[in-house]
C-alpha cells in the first residue's frame, strides 16, 4: 500500500471513530438501548456496536436509518459548527461539516436560517459510493452538479454518468445512489428545495 493510500486509510478510520462516537452519544442521551436502536433501523445490535466504535462504515442508507430509529436528521452528526442560527454569511472555516461512510467529506454551505434552499459540497473519494441500497430524503427538487471529477448517480431505475460541469435534476423522495468510479475525488454540488435541515 503507498503512503498515500494508507494515509487516506488512516484518515477514514478517524472519521469513522468521530460518527461513531457522535451517534453514541445521541443513542446514550436519548437512554436508548443497541438493541432498540438496531431493531428500529433495520440493522444487526453487532452491526451497529461496531458503528459507534468505528470499525464499520454504515451505507449512507443504512446511516439514514439509524438516524431515523434515534429520531434525528443526519444534520445531527456535523461537527465542528460555530455559525449562529442568525448568520447570513457563511466562512469557509465556519460551515458545518461530517465526514460520511461513502468516504466523502460534506459540508453544509448554506446558513442554519435558510428555509427555501439548501446547498451541500461533497468531495467523494475515489472508488467511494453511498452503498448498493438507494436512499431518499425530503425536498422536492434536487439539482446535483459535479464541478470537478465524475460521478455516477442511478435515480428512478436510470443511471447517469456525470463529468465536470455536468448537472441533473432529480426528486430526491425517489431512491438514488451514487459512486465515484474515476480514480480521482469527484467535488459534487447538492442543491435542495425546500431546505430540509438533513444531509
Amino acid at each position: 500500500m503507498s503512503s498515500d493510500a494508507a494515509a487516506a486509510d488512516d484518515e477514514k478510520s478517524r472519521y469513522d471513530r468521530v460518527l461513531g462516537k457522535k451517534i453514541r452519544e445521541i443513542r446514550k442521551g436519548k437512554k436508548l438501548s443497541l438493541k432498540d436502536v438496531a431493531s428500529s433501523a433495520g440493522v444487526s445490535e453487532s452491526f451497529l456496536s461496531q458503528v459507534e466504535r468505528g470499525l464499520v462504515s454504515p451505507s449512507v442508507a443504512s446511516l439514514r436509518r439509524i438516524c431515523d430509529a434515534l429520531d434525528e436528521t443526519m444534520s445531527a452528526l456535523f461537527f465542528n459548527a460555530s455559525e449562529q442560527a442568525s448568520q447570513r454569511l457563511v466562512r469557509v472555516a465556519d460551515r458545518r461539516m461530517n465526514f460520511r461512510p461513502d468516504g466523502s467529506a460534506h459540508y453544509l454551505l448554506t446558513p442554519q436560517m435558510s428555509r427555501k434552499l439548501q446547498v451541500n459540497q461533497s468531495v467523494i473519494a475515489p472508488g467511494h459510493s453511498s452503498g448498493k441500497e438507494p436512499y431518499t430524503h425530503a425536498g422536492d427538487e434536487e439539482c446535483v452538479l459535479v464541478l470537478q471529477g465524475s460521478l455516477t448517480l442511478d435515480w428512478a431505475e436510470e443511471s447517469y454518468q456525470l463529468e465536470a460541469g455536468d448537472s441533473l435534476l432529480i426528486d430526491p423522495k425517489v431512491g438514488h445512489r451514487f459512486h465515484n468510479r474515476s480514480s480521482e475525488p469527484a467535488v459534487v454540488l447538492w442543491i435542495i428545495s425546500p431546505a430540509y435541515g438533513d444531509i
